[in-house]
């Protein structure tokens, strides 16, 4: 007997990449007992692309939706990118299942350098996340960043037709896409930390649906699950989001390691907390880094953070 399921995902073509990705990975894992539909959902998130993402209400907005339809039942379990999820999930729902994590680095793409450090002075980069321009700042702050929003495709053309000098994007993304040749380099954890989670895709799902979660069980990828634990658990001891600068990157082997930032908006401030722990440590080495970056940061930092961005 095959299972009818269906499966949320917005409708972008990274999206539609990443759930096709996934459909294939449980139809094959289950032998073919599996009939996944995907049900391609419009989010806010993707409808309002205006206005920077701190400024509209944050990662809520690529999720709600595809959320309401899995609470009332009208899908049964939806694909994210992992870095776009909120750490608090609406009740009733959890991140039941990781596939294996992909490039987590950021993509530099131009066509007047190759890399950062040989931009033109007073160049402008585009970028939607405020951590990618803190970073960026960091290490040249002669560069002009301004909001650049769209899906990758869009991104693509907005540089193509000279809005920007230079973008950056998940190269995890790029690789999913196919486009990995458009990257003219990459960038390195010592100048660019990634997001929280990037380059994993989720499964959410409902809780207490045992059938669902057996179903996701085979696609479960360990290593990933273990690394965006420890990030996930970091940012929400942060109360971090697309509003704060953070950046972290966990390295799972016979231990986990974790490095993470928080930086001012200008990266003209930058604290970095390290740790390591066995792996059925991971949550709690998550929120300990996010206490000393805490403690390190120190309450001012973060009010006068909040208040940046609040009045940008």
């Amino acid at each position: 007997m095959q299972h009818h399921l269906k499966l949320g995902t917005r409708g972008s073509p990274l999206a539609l990449a990443q759930a096709h990705m996934v459909r294939d990975l449980l139809i094959a894992a289950h032998d073919g007992a599996l009939d996944v539909e995907v049900c391609v959902m419009s989010t806010r998130g993707d409808q309002i692309l205006d206005r920077p993402l701190a400024e509209i209400g944050g990662k809520g907005l690529f999720t709600e939706e595809i959320e309401a339809a899995l609470l009332s039942g009208a899908i049964d379990l939806a694909v994210h990118s992992t870095k776009d999820m909120p750490t608090t999930l609406p009740a009733g729902l959890a991140l039941l299942a990781f596939t294996e994590r992909e490039d987590p680095r950021d993509a530099f793409i131009s066509h007047v350098a190759t890399c950062v450090e040989d931009l033109p002075e007073g160049a402008i980069v585009g970028t939607a996340s405020l951590r990618r321009q803190a970073q960026l700042l960091r290490i040249r702050p002669d560069l002009k960043v301004v909001s650049f929003r769209g899906n990758v495709q869009t991104r693509l053309r907005k540089l193509a037709d000279g809005e920007v000098a230079a973008t950056l994007l998940a190269a995890a993304g790029l690789n999913r896409l196919g486009l990995k040749n458009v990257a003219k380099s990459y960038l390195e954890q010592d100048v660019m930390l990634p997001a929280p989670a990037q380059g994993a895709v989720c499964i959410e799902a409902r809780e207490g649906d045992e059938f669902i979660a057996a179903l996701l069980s085979k696609i479960d990828h360990a290593g990933t699950r273990i690394a965006v634990t420890a990030e996930r658990n970091l940012l929400a001891g942060l109360d971090g989001n697309c509003r704060t600068p953070i950046a972290a990157l966990a390295d799972v082997g016979v231990r986990i390691s974790l490095i993470a930032r928080v930086l001012s908006l200008d990266g003209q401030q930058c604290f970095e907390a390290k740790g390591s722990a066995n792996l059925d440590r991971a949550a709690q080495l998550g929120v300990d880094l996010a206490a000393e970056l805490r403690e390190l940061a120190g309450d001012a930092f973060f009010a006068q953070l909040r208040s940046q961005i609040e009045g940008a």
